[in-house]
């Protein structure tokens, strides 16, 4: 078969049987994620970025090449998520750049499109890294770039690229040390490799049946049923909800075995399927329990947790007042934020767990988006939130290493408001920075203030591990509780607290004045003030806080300054 031009139509099924592809493989590819930590995402991350974009091209009767690089570009940067979800958006944008003008594709326009793809992809990343999805990409478009005297045959164009690529990943854990030594190649270029053997198969001709991901909002009839539940007697303290994102066998045997172990651990039970989406509700005293067992079928999303228990009167009618409030602000909507007077500045941040959004609240942000380790917000979620806060200047910060991207992709992408982006890594480095941000200091002055001081935290996690593996000269096997700072696992043991205080005695030096602990959904105000006294009786000169943070999936998130 030689095949010497793609139209729009074979553009099209090519794009969308990539998305397949790589939604088919994400499972595998999250488990590539050097740390075995439950949140690892690189392949689902990924899949979100292109399925924003191919629900559009999905739906696209006869279009342009044009057409369809809008498409492409405008979907998958909005909807980009995670570092390796951002460089996939920022690949395709430089990709369909260079398509747009043509009406049917070549191997010169398809070689000149990559060199564009990976040019592009670079400049977003302020320090590129090799071993990455970056190294993989580039190393398909010097292949192209070979190719073009060689040949006018896109199959056998496709097919040397796609060799070549394959090699470049497979040579990946020699170029990050950190691979080699988890045993794995990188997850971000795995997935881009995805992509293209899907797209190179539908290009062959290969018929690629592509469903839209159904969306993750529960059905009238699900709310309803969940409005039914949350009016019953209270039984068991928190209120769990969440997504799963179905990516291993989920029968109706399957399903009833889960809600068999629900119906054991709590009550007021609704778990409903659709296709690929689960939405499970329980009231439990153990919310890691069934968080644990639902990662057992697949990735999370949209994860809530709200403690029931009343402890005072007062606080229970001053909490229901600051909901009524809330829900009246909701209900006139984003109209109400531009009818506000505008201000100077105002806050954005990302955070998970109702004790940490309380203590941002607290600091003054005015928007709080909802994700952070389970899942990362996209760059649309960032725009949103940029429109919702009625301000000249706007300050982000993503508390993560993985949103940061997403957060400046947001920026770039905003023209009537001055975005700043404070890079902080986690919860700990954004509340430090919000708490040095000084009023009558000009907007540079205070990025770089906080950005300064958010450099003396450091932090730390506490989870648990979902593989086995060797890290750092660690052994570790499924179930373990690991102890990380900011770089690597630093404690690994069976105990929880055992393990915080082991990471603790790693990140504590001469200089250090504050500790401080944001325990989970999982742990008891009792059980971290007992770890918190142990602290104290180890070291005395320093001064201990503990904050109920209520994330889910970290025991523990803490710092040391």
């Amino acid at each position: 078969m030689v095949i010497k031009t793609i139209d729009a139509l074979t553009l099209q099924k090519m794009f969308l049987a990539g998305a397949k592809s790589i939604e088919n493989k994400k499972e595998y590819i999250n488990e590539l994620n050097v740390f075995p930590v439950p949140d690892g995402d690189t392949g689902t991350n990924m899949t979100l970025t292109i399925m924003s974009a191919a629900k559009e091209v999905s739906v696209m009767a006869n279009p342009t090449i044009e057409e369809l690089a809008k498409a492409i570009s405008s979907g998958s940067l909005r909807g980009a998520r995670g570092n390796s979800g951002v460089i996939l958006s920022q690949l395709f944008r430089g990709f369909t750049k260079e398509i747009k003008e043509y009406k049917e594709i070549n191997v010169t326009v398809m070689s000149n499109a990559f060199q564009k793809a990976v040019e592009t992809a670079y400049k977003a990343v302020m320090k590129p890294k090799e071993g990455t999805i970056l190294t993989v990409a580039r190393g398909g478009a010097e292949k192209a770039a070979q190719l073009v005297a060689e040949t006018d045959d896109l199959v056998y164009f496709g097919k040397e690229v796609l060799k070549h690529m394959e090699d470049v990943l497979a040579h990946t854990p020699e170029l990050l040390p950190v691979l080699k030594e988890a045993g794995v190649v990188d997850s971000g270029g795995q997935g881009l490799l995805e992509i293209m053997k899907g797209a190179y198969d539908a290009l062959l001709g290969k018929e690629i049946k592509f469903d839209a991901v159904p969306s993750a909002t529960p059905s009238k009839e699900v709310q309803i049923n969940l409005e039914s539940v949350n009016s019953a007697d209270i039984k068991f303290g928190y209120c769990t909800e969440f997504i799963i994102n179905v990516e291993k066998e989920y029968t109706m045997n399957t399903e009833h075995d889960f809600k068999a172990y629900l119906e054991s651990i709590g009550d007021s039970l609704v778990v409903v399927s659709d296709d690929d989406i689960v939405k499970v509700h329980v009231h439990t005293n153990d919310p890691g329990l069934a968080i644990q067992r639902a990662l057992t079928y697949g990735s999370l999303s949209r994860i809530k947790i709200d403690n029931m228990r009343e402890e005072h009167n007062e606080k229970l009618i001053k909490d229901a007042a600051k909901l009524a409030a809330k829900e009246e602000q909701e209900k006139k909507g984003n109209d109400v934020k531009k009818a506000e007077p505008r201000k100077e500045v105002g806050f954005i941040s990302v955070s998970i767990g109702e004790g940490i959004n309380e203590i941002f609240k607290g600091l003054g942000v005015d928007y709080i988006i909802a994700g952070g380790q389970t899942m990362n917000p996209s760059t649309e979620d960032m725009l949103n939130a940029i429109e919702n806060v009625n301000a000249d200047t706007i300050f982000i910060f993503p508390n993560n290493s993985n949103i940061i991207l997403a957060a400046q992709q947001a920026k770039d992408l905003t023209e009537n408001k001055n975005i700043i982006v404070i890079p902080s890594k986690t919860v700990p480095q954004g509340i430090t920075a919000i708490i040095n941000y000084v009023h009558d200091k000009t907007a540079d002055e205070n990025e770089k203030r906080m950005v300064e001081e958010m450099k003396k935290v450091k932090s730390g996690q506490v989870t648990y591990a979902v593989r086995d593996t060797n890290l750092d000269g660690k052994e570790i096997k499924q179930g373990d509780i690991m102890g990380l700072d900011d770089k690597t696992i630093l404690a690994v043991g069976n105990d929880i607290s055992d393990t915080t205080f082991e990471l603790i005695q790693g990140l504590v030096d001469d200089n250090s004045e504050l500790i401080s602990l944001y325990y989970g959904a999982e742990i008891t105000e009792d059980i971290a003030n007992e770890l918190a006294e142990r602290i104290m009786d180890e070291y005395p000169d320093l001064d201990v806080e503990v904050h109920c943070g209520g994330q889910p999936i970290y025991y523990y998130v803490l710092s040391v300054e």
